[in-house]
């Protein structure tokens, strides 16, 4: 194929190639050619041009395919345009004469075709160039298609369209010829034809005035003509002409240029509704005939002109646009209506009629008043609509008021206006619903009156009225939750009140019904009482209902379906109502079959009618109760739904002679009897049914083969039995449309009626199976075969073998008897019945065995595979694929397939062979590559065969199609076939004509599944797989430029899977703007495929698709698509743009999704485009609120302020690319928004940091930082939060809550102290103020109370007075909470006032948490409150200023917390004590929605128990009467005090048992959460609950609690164990550390007070005697699970293994102390090992002295563990923080009393010796690492020994030579910083005052420090290190003198002043002295100061003895009066920096 990359044709390489190669060569070569002739200069081109021409016409003759010749003429047209054009007429001619000759012949056919296609491009191309020669052409071409066939037809239309396109108003000459030419291909029989036409006739109309004025109407007549039997694409095609010629008929009024050229007919807007109307309601006929028929009462519009005149409608009102629409609303509407009303009766004579042309009326109001209009506008249209049904409503009361003899005629007139009725009514529900609550303003508009006119028609004499209404007050109850209560309040009282009338009865029972079914829309619910009233009423009429005739089946109807509604709210409310539901369901079937008889022979017809009615309600109810209430479904309660089972299939048996007796009134209400049994019975399991399975299915078979059926409704029988994607093959109305709605009609066939609600009234409460629209019922006949299909099925499945094998020959003989249509509806019926039964068998893993079993279901299938139906024979297939699947039998399966494969040989006749060769394809569907290969090759075989027989497109396509299923699921057995597959597909894509659409649909299935077969191997790199690439990649150039939609989608999706596999070989460039073209196309399924290939581009490759995007939408000339601006807003805009107007639920996801990856991947590069996009789309909306408030302005002012109003807003939409966004894309912007904030967080810091994020930008403009759009944001989250949309307002206020939790702390660089968000306090208390009035529903407050704490803990905002703004709102919904769960509205369920409450709780314990903390910050924690109050009395400071706001409400808080926690406490018991729970619920939840209620309490509890717990703690448990803070209330608080059961009411408690109760209580709920933790738990509840505790065991009395009672100290550490193994977070870990540190401390102290007691008491006594208290008691056995300490252990070592695993011998696997190389912890490893050894140390204290003998050697083992572990050097001698805290807990160990105590003494002492000596192990080289190890460490932690033990310890000889040794040989190590420490230490030793300890040192140590010094003195020092080397000495030597003995001093002395005189200077040297130098000088004089006067005789006599050393003293000294005279004496000799630190450090320990 790159031979074909060239400018000229190949031809040497073109010559050697196949036929088949030849064709695919041409074409890649075009396709080469188009990009490269664009890309090159026009000198080339011109060079080459005569040779390129030549070999382009000489392709003419070759007989190029479709879409070669397409591409042919497209280069032809470019090279004129480029090159020369004087050769262009030889070419028209050459093309001129191919079309005019006579030749017939097929072969030369696609010569011709070519030839006409590259006239038309030649002329679109070069247009007025080519001058006059277009008449002869056009001549021409129209001469020739006279003659030609159905394809030339279709190319010389689009050539026609070409021609006009190029010319313009050029052409005008021949603009009669063409259309004449063009009105009769409109009504073609070859429907391409006609939409070809449709395309020709559109292009005409843009200059032919004649078509929009004078012909007109015979246009119009025409095009109804050609909706006649049209097909889908006919129908768009030909209304998008009619559509748009109407609306230019309009637009074109104004008096313009064409005006004045010659008259046109004015036409108004009247005329031209007329003439559609004229459409509708009469067809294609003219008036005459039409008359003529409607007197004989024959006329009936055919549906396909019906549904074709309604697209026109909607093209007609969306061309004109929404301003139209907006302006003419009410003529339009009225319009419409009227299309339904009594002035055309024909149109809805029928009930069916009916049915139709009200889906046809919703359909334009739907697609226009709701795709069409702003919110702005459906707000008004709203106001329109109910005018509307007021005037009707008033018409229908004057006739029923009218009592005189006409009301006959009256009954017409309402039958006539139900219709106008039911469609406003369905229409103003869907508009509601989607404003949702941004249409609040109009229901409380009085003036529009819109609840009191729908509650009116609720009265209305028609049935559908009634339910409209009903239907339309559940869609208002979706949108506004607020108004669900009142709804029903409204409509239960008028039930109860209009008992007697018949019209209230159904049609307020139906208002309930529809809202109850609204309750599970709306989260927040209805008041839990509401259930047991309905259930009350219902049982009230179904009881009355015997007692008036006339009301019986209005009343049992009622009753019965209000349960039925009433099941939709689930176990909660349904369980309180379970016995009285199954008490009516028992009592409404006869007790036993002898009853059943006696009820035969009683009763008349009525009563029958009755019984039936409220059979089939039980039936219903008990359905309904099935599905929606599973989880009651108890065994017990299932026993009691069977007894009136059998009775209930009795009457079904018995139907039938009851029908005979009392005739047709019965025929509808047994017809639903059986429906809704059957409908239970399949949701039943089979075992409960098992007694009447016989009976039922007798039934079934008489049901399904009845001889009264007429109607074959396959349409909706057998899609559910058929593969998804085989219904795509067989007829575009399968598919999703956007016209789904009307074209469903059509699929249904004449004589069946659409889906209505009237149909079955109990759908109503029923969720819609498509989304939000109205439920579409089938009538009651069909969907009982639907229902019985299916529950054969199941009862087939589960009789006996015997009994199926009677049945299905049974079903067979009916099929044989049948004859004619008959014979075709019952085989439809049995096919589906058997479909059904095997799914269900395969379904259920089951098999088939018996021989006959298989003989009859394979006869049964072959028939239906042999039928015409194309829908039965695809269910067939795929039952024929399932009977293979469930016998299971290799033999059998390979039986099926050689049926298929003989029939396919011999038949030759169309239904066979497309039946058995889908066969195929299903087989291998359900039994992949079924095993063998040589099946596979044979199946190939055939359907390649098949699929080139091009007699007949259908056999190609269903060949086709089941090509690609085998291809599918051959998997890697296919490999072999790819390569002639696909150039089989790329053969018949070059040569199938375009006008069979269906074969390309299935070309691009096995192209796409090849490519998924290939899958990543199409990126490897060897020839064979490059020309598998190259095809695959021509094969979808083919497709993409198919004329057909759903070919270009397959094209989409097949480029998606090849840029999945093989990205670098996708033109990314290319694909963009094939699916930027397509964003906007009116074909659902290529949008859907355009989002879905984009949602994965842009996973990968997000900034590459925008970019190109908008590169393309640049470069293109025409404008793209007028909906998807992507030039100016870029894809992304264009996305957000389209998912405003997508109604589809499938692609808004995508679109969603699309957007969510482009903004995860470009959000921080391209930040200020979509804040920009985000901003648009909240601010378009911000206009919209501000007119809501203004319009009463408006209307005082008159008609001149209203001008003024259009005009601007005019102006402004101009410029804005998002005109009046939907709600639901404002939310979607405000989430957008968060997503934006959090990828910025994970970017650059200086998102957040305004000083760096200016600086940034000013060093390159494009930076772009978050941060510096701070008022955008702040902007867009005000605006949001105070809209009109409650979901909006939601997001809104969680954007805020971002904003607030990101930006807190971000500094105001330009005034220090402040923070950036403070200046904008003003506009968040504005956004948080309206969520707190009293109509805001529950969960909008509950999220502002998040924001305000968020925002008062933040501690933006400093000043109190500034604060107070927000708490004031807190303040506020605190107040309006007291009152408990009584006080809150009862307009929704109580779990929203719980979540209300609990949210209000939830935020003050937040800002009652931060209060306090920073409380403890800023000033040393105050133990008691009333000491906390003087401070805040005193100082104002902040952070005491916001304790001292929560103060004021503190009293009132504590006790609703308490209340809180204590409801929490209960819901959280285990299901085996709920019979302990309250009765009446909580003080917060009632107990019967304590399940909705958890939820919140769940949410909420952790903070709620955080607070409560510091507010114990600030009292400290000591006060005693806990209403202290609640005097200033002015409202009663819950009256809930802890722990006071109702029993126990009257006794007061003690204030100790209060705190008891308190105490355990928050002990209780932290510990049942702690150790059960779900994998959803918060780290947030974990932190808070550990914090809890903490704060609990802060206080002495608490501890004490926990210190006497040990068992509750073991549960709380082993709890706190499992939290540390399952929770990761150090912070999580440190906490829990932390109370295990508090529950030691409170151990040690009731160890410690019950010594002192003791003591106290036995003083008398001898000491000996006193028993011994810690743990381990006298024996010094700990038992695990029992002992405090051993939990303990257990814990650290968990820690400190999991830091440190080498101190786990086990994992070593040695049991010796190893020296290892040593490493650093991180930061978070260091706090917890330090930590953990904190605790380690602490707990010899808890024991006995024989408990400390046990536990020593773990506590030793694991501190000098650490110390080894992590004794790393640092630079300066620093210590690391574990080295640290392991001496601390040395010292804290060997200090302990134990070691003196005299019963374990001895063996503390043994022990002690034992870790020393391990220390000093860690020294001795085991191998060469121990250099690695710190000295500095190692000594100082013997140092620690030395100074903290018993001197038993360290001196005994072997010990004390090896610690001796150790010093020494420090001293010689050369580092200056290891000489300075051993110093220090030797210091401290030195010191000691036992001399048994101290003196062996200084006799091994002092003659070394005297050497070294001596050698210091001689080198002089010459840096800092050393100059602190040698001041240390000094020190250590003069310790020395004060230790000395007497006698010994005078020597010593006489050492060490020489070398101190010896450093120093006189005044001269002084001067020129370096700094070391000055400052020895400095410290040998201050040293000599101190020394001289203490050991005066010594000193005297040393001066004396030596003359140099006197005069050098002398002059030091005089120098040194000097010099202070001079400096004022600061310095008081400085030591040297960073000493200071390390000497701290070191005295710490020792």
């Amino acid at each position: 194929m790159e031979l074909a990359h060239s400018l000229l044709l190949n031809e040497e390489a073109y010559n050697q190639l196949g036929e088949v190669q030849k064709a695919e060569f041409i074409f890649e070569w075009l396709r080469y050619l188009e990009k490269l002739l664009l890309a090159t200069s026009r000198n080339d081109v011109r060079e080459t041009q005569k040779t390129l021409v030549e070999q382009l016409l000489s392709l003419l003759n070759s007989s190029p395919g479709p879409p070669t010749r397409k591409l042919l003429a497209k280069n032809l047209a470019i090279l004129y345009s480029i090159g020369d054009t004087f050769s262009v007429y030889e070419a028209i001619d050459k093309c001129n004469d191919l079309i005019r000759s006579k030749d017939d012949s097929p072969s030369y056919l696609p010569t011709k075709l070519a030839a006409v296609v590259c006239l038309g491009s030649l002329y679109k191309k070069l247009g007025r160039i080519l001058g006059n020669t277009f008449t002869d052409t056009v001549g021409n071409i129209l001469k020739a298609m006279k003659s030609a066939e159905s394809q030339g037809r279709y190319e010389i239309m689009l050539s026609l369209q070409n021609i006009l396109s190029g010319l313009g108003a050029a052409a005008a000459p021949c603009h009669r010829d063409v259309y004449k030419a063009a009105r009769s291909c409109l009504t073609d029989r070859s429907m391409a034809v006609r939409c070809a036409a449709a395309k020709c006739l559109l292009e005409l109309q843009n200059e032919a005035i004649f078509m929009w004025s004078t012909d007109l109407d015979s246009v119009a007549t025409l095009c109804f003509k050609s909706f006649e039997g049209s097909n889908y694409d006919v129908r768009i095609s030909v209304s998008k002409l009619l559509g748009t010629i109407l609306a230019k008929a309009i637009i074109s009024q104004h008096p313009g240029t064409a005006a004045s050229r010659q008259s046109i007919r004015r036409v108004s807007l009247e005329e031209v509704l007329e003439l559609l109307g004229t459409g509708f309601l009469r067809g294609s006929s003219g008036f005459l005939r039409a008359s003529g028929d409607m007197l004989k009462g024959t006329s009936s519009v055919s549906r396909d002109v019906r549904v074709g005149v309604t697209q026109a409608y909607v093209v007609f009102v969306s061309t004109l646009g929404g301003a139209w629409l907006e302006k003419n609303f009410a003529a339009f509407f009225s319009h419409i209506l009227s299309l339904v009303s009594q002035s055309h009766p024909k149109a809805t004579q029928t009930q069916i009629d009916a049915v139709c042309c009200r889906r046809c009326v919703s359909f334009i109001l739907r697609t226009t008043i709701g795709g069409l209009l702003g919110e702005k506008a459906q707000l008004a249209a709203v106001k329109d609509i109910c005018q509307a049904i007021w005037k009707l409503k008033k018409v229908m009361d004057a006739v029923m008021s009218d009592g005189n003899l006409e009301t006959r005629l009256g009954s017409t007139d309402v039958a006539a206006s139900q219709h106008m009725l039911v469609c406003a009514l369905q229409e103003l529900g869907n508009l509601i619903h989607n404003l949702g609550t941004t249409a609040a303003p109009l229901l409380q508009d009085s003036s529009t009156g819109l609840l009191d006119s729908i509650l009116s028609v609720i009265l209305h004499p028609s049935i559908s009225v009634r339910l409209a209404a009903a239907w339309c007050l559940h869609c208002i109850a979706v949108a506004l939750p607020s108004y669900l209560t009142p709804l029903l309040d409204r409509c239960l009282e008028r039930l109860t009140g209009h008992k007697s009338s018949p019209e209230a009865v159904t049609g307020f029972s139906f208002a309930v019904a529809a809202l109850l079914g609204a309750v599970k829309h709306c989260p927040l619910g209805i008041p839990h009482g509401k259930g047991k009233i309905i259930m009350t009423l219902a049982e009230d009429l179904l009881c009355s209902a015997a007692q008036n005739s006339r009301l019986s089946a209005q009343r049992t109807q009622a009753g019965w379906l209000l349960i039925s509604a009433l099941m939709t709210l689930g176990p909660a409310v349904v369980s309180h109502h379970l016995a009285r539901v199954l008490l009516l369901w028992k009592c409404v079937f006869p007790a036993s079959p002898k009853d059943l008889e006696t009820e035969k022979s009683r009763g008349d017809s009525f009563t029958w009618q009755v019984t039936l009615e409220g059979r089939a309600g039980a039936l219903c109810a008990i359905k309904s109760f099935v599905s929606h209430c599973g989880d009651l479904l108890t065994e017990e309660v299932i026993q009691r739904l069977l007894p009136p089972l059998p009775c209930a299939v009795d009457l079904l048996t018995q139907l039938s002679s009851i029908l005979k007796i009392y005739g047709s009134p019965l025929k509808t209400p047994s017809v639903v009897y059986r429906q809704r049994l059957y409908e239970l019975l399949i949701l039943l399991p089979p075992e409960t049914y098992e007694g009447n399975l016989c009976a039922i299915l007798k039934e079934l078979a008489a049901d399904l083969t009845a001889p009264d059926i007429q109607v074959a409704a396959s349409t909706f029988l057998l899609p559910p039995l058929c593969h998804q994607d085989d219904l795509l093959m067989l007829s575009p109305l399968l598919q999703e449309t956007d016209h789904r709605f009307i074209e469903e009609q059509l699929l249904l066939g004449n004589g069946v009626a659409c889906g209505s609600l009237e149909y079955d009234p109990y759908s109503i409460y029923e969720k819609d199976v498509e989304g939000d629209s109205v439920p579409k019922p089938l009538p009651p006949a069909l969907s009982v075969i639907s229902s019985a299909s299916r529950l054969f099925g199941v009862v087939c499945a589960h009789v006996g073998e015997t009994q199926r094998l009677l049945i299905l020959e049974q079903l067979l003989d009916r099929i044989k008897h049948t004859k004619g249509a008959r014979q075709q509806v019952v085989q439809l019926h049995v096919v589906s019945s058997v479909s059904s039964f095997l799914k269900y068998v395969a379904g259920s893993k089951g098999c088939l065995s018996p021989e006959e079993m298989k003989r009859f279901a394979l006869t049964l299938v072959t028939g239906a595979l042999e039928c015409p139906n194309p829908l039965l024979r695809c269910a067939a297939a795929e039952s024929w694929a399932r009977l293979a699947q469930v016998v299971d039998d290799g033999a059998f399966t390979a039986g099926l397939a050689q049926v298929s494969f003989d029939k396919l040989k011999s038949a030759r006749d169309v239904v066979t062979r497309t039946g058995h060769s889908l066969a195929l394809g299903s087989l291998h569907r359900y039994l992949g590559g079924i095993s063998s290969s040589q099946h596979l090759n044979s199946c190939i075989g055939i359907l390649y065969t098949l699929a080139q027989d091009s007699t007949s497109p259908d056999v190609q396509t269903w060949a086709l199609h089941s090509l690609s299923l085998i291809i599918d699921f051959a998997g890697p057995l296919y490999y072999v076939h790819v390569e002639p597959t696909l150039s089989l597909i790329i053969m018949l894509l070059l040569n199938v004509p375009p006008t069979h659409a269906e074969v390309h649909q299935s070309l691009g299935r096995c192209l796409n599944a090849l490519i998924t077969t290939l899958g990543p191997e199409l990126q490897g790199n060897s020839t064979s797989i490059s020309t598998l690439r190259t095809s695959c990649l021509l094969g979808c150039a083919v497709m993409q430029d198919n004329p057909d939609c759903l070919v270009q989608a397959q094209a989409i999706s097949c480029l998606q899977q090849l840029h999945m596999f093989a990205p670098r070989h996708v033109n990314l460039s290319s694909l963009v703007s094939c699916l930027c073209v397509n964003l906007c196309s009116p074909y659902l399924l290529l949008r859907r495929a355009v989002l879905a290939c984009l949602r994965q581009l842009v996973q990968r490759e997000a900034a590459e698709v925008s970019e190109h995007a908008v590169m393309f939408a640049k470069d293109s000339r025409e404008e793209l698509t007028p909906d998807a601006n992507i030039r100016e807003v870029g894809l992304e805009g264009a996305l957000l743009i389209l998912l405003d107007k997508e109604t589809d639920e499938r692609l808004c996801h995508d679109i969603k999704e699309t957007l969510n990856y482009m903004l995860t991947s470009t959000a921080v590069e391209k930040l200020s485009l979509w804040l920009k996009l985000c901003k648009d789309v909240l601010a378009a909306s911000a206009d919209f609120t501000a007119v809501t408030c203004v319009d009463t302005m408006q209307e005082e002012e008159g008609d001149k302020g209203d001008d003024a109003s259009v005009l601007t807003t005019r102006h402004d939409e101009k410029s804005h690319p998002f005109t009046n966004p939907r709600w639901a894309t404002r939310v979607f912007a405000a989430e957008c928004v968060c997503r934006i904030i959090n990828q910025c967080e994970n970017a650059n810091s200086a998102h957040f940091d305004i000083a760096l994020a200016q600086e940034m930008k000013k060093r390159d403009s494009r930076n772009d930082f978050l941060v510096l759009h701070l008022a955008d944001l702040i902007r867009m989250a005000f605006m949001a939060a105070t809209d009109h949309s409650d979901q909006l307002r939601l997001s809104g206020l969680e954007m805020l809550l971002v904003v607030i939790r990101r930006f807190a702390t971000v500094p105001e660089p330009e005034f220090p102290g402040h923070v950036i968000l403070e200046q904008y306090q003003a506009n968040v208390g504005a956004a948080l103020r309206p969520a707190f009035t009293s109509e805001t529903p529950p969960d909008v407050t509950a999220k502002a109370c998040q924001v305000c704490s968020a925002w008062i803990a933040s501690g933006v905002v400093s000043d109190l007075n500034d604060l107070r703004r927000v708490h004031q709102l807190l303040v506020s919904s605190l107040t309006k909470i007291q009152a408990g769960k009584e006080a809150l509205s009862h307009l929704y369920n109580e779990s929203a006032s719980t979540m209300e409450i609990l949210a209000v709780l939830k935020a003050w314990a937040e800002v009652y948490i931060i209060a306090v903390q920073r409380h403890k910050n800023h000033r040393q924690p105050l133990k008691t409150t009333t000491c906390l109050e003087d401070s805040i009395r005193n100082g104002s400071c902040s952070s005491d200023g916001l304790l001292d706001l929560v103060y004021a409400d503190l009293g009132t808080l504590s006790r609703l917390w308490l209340a809180a926690l204590q409801d929490f406490a209960l819901l959280t018991l285990p299901s085996e004590f709920a019979s302990q729970l309250p009765a009446e619920g909580g003080a917060f939840y009632t107990a019967e929605t304590s399940e909705n209620a958890k939820l919140h309490y769940y949410n909420s509890w952790a903070l709620i128990l955080h607070a409560t717990a510091l507010w114990l703690t600030s009292t400290g448990f000591v006060v005693a009467d806990p209403d202290e803070g609640a005097s200033n209330l002015s409202r009663p608080v819950t009256p809930t005090s802890m722990c006071q059961g109702s029993s126990s009411g009257a006794t007061i408690k003690s204030p100790e048992d209060v705190y008891t109760d308190r105490f355990h209580l928050i002990l209780g709920i932290s510990v049942e959460f702690l150790c059960s933790l779900r994998s959803d738990a918060t780290m947030e509840s974990i932190t808070a609950c550990l914090h809890a505790l903490q704060a609990l065991l802060d206080v002495p009395w608490p501890r004490s609690k926990i210190g006497s009672d040990q068992d509750l100290g073991i549960e709380l550490l082993n709890v706190l164990h499992r939290v540390i193994l399952t929770r990761e977070s150090p912070s999580i870990q440190l906490a829990s550390l932390e109370v295990v540190r508090q529950i030691i401390c409170a151990a040690q102290e009731h160890v410690k007070e019950k010594r002192r007691s003791a003591e106290v008491d036995d003083g008398a006594a001898e000491k000996e005697t006193l028993p011994e208290f810690g743990e381990g008691k006298d024996t010094g056995g700990l038992v695990p699970g029992k002992s405090l300490v051993f939990a303990t252990l257990e814990l650290c070592v968990c820690i400190l293994v999991r830091q440190l695993p080498e101190l786990n011998p086990k994992l070593t696997g040695s049991p010796g102390v190893k020296a290892r190389k040593p490493q650093m912890l991180s930061e978070d490893g260091s706090r917890l090992v330090s930590a953990a050894l904190v605790i380690l140390s602490e707990l010899p204290a808890v024991c006995s002295p024989e408990g400390s003998i046990s536990i020593l050697p773990t506590i030793l083992y694991l501190t000098i563990g650490v110390l080894r572990e992590t004794a790393v050097k640092l630079p300066g001698g620093q210590l690391s923080s574990t080295v640290a805290a392991s001496l601390q807990a040395l010292k804290g160990i060997l200090s302990s009393p134990m070691a003196r105590a005299e019963k374990s003494h001895t063996a503390w002492t043994d022990l002690l010796r034992s870790a020393l000596t391990t220390i000093l192990d860690c020294w001795d080289p085991v191998d060469e690492t121990h250099q690695e190890l710190d000295e500095v460490s190692l000594l100082t932690a013997i140092t620690v020994f030395i100074l903290s033990t018993s001197p038993e310890v360290t001196t005994i000889p072997c010990l004390q030579k090896r610690c001796i040794d150790k010093f020494k040989a420090t001293l010689e190590i050369k580092d200056p910083v290891v000489q300075i420490k051993t110093y220090q230490l030797l210091h401290s030793i030195f010191q000691y005052p036992n001399p048994a300890v101290s003196y062996p040192y200084i006799y091994s140590l002092a003659s070394c420090i005297m050497e070294k010094l001596q050698e210091i003195d001689k080198r002089k020092p010459e840096n800092t290190a050393e100059l602190q080397i040698f001041q240390e000495g000094i020190k250590v030597l003069e310790t020395l003198v004060t230790v000395a003995e007497e006698h010994h001093r005078s020597p010593l002395v006489a050492c060490l002043l020489p070398i101190l005189i010896s450093f120093l200077l006189d005044e001269n040297a002084l001067g020129s002295a370096t700094s070391i130098m000055r400052n020895l000088h400095d410290f040998a004089l201050q040293n000599l100061m101190q020394i001289g006067p203490q050991y005066s005789s010594v000193f005297k006599s040393l001066v004396a003895s030596s003359p140099a050393l006197k005069a050098r003293l002398e002059a030091a000294i005089k120098g040194n009066q000097e010099s202070v005279k001079v400096k004022i004496p600061t310095s008081k000799y400085t030591k040297s920096p960073g000493k200071n630190s390390s000497i701290q450090l070191k005295t710490s320990f020792l």
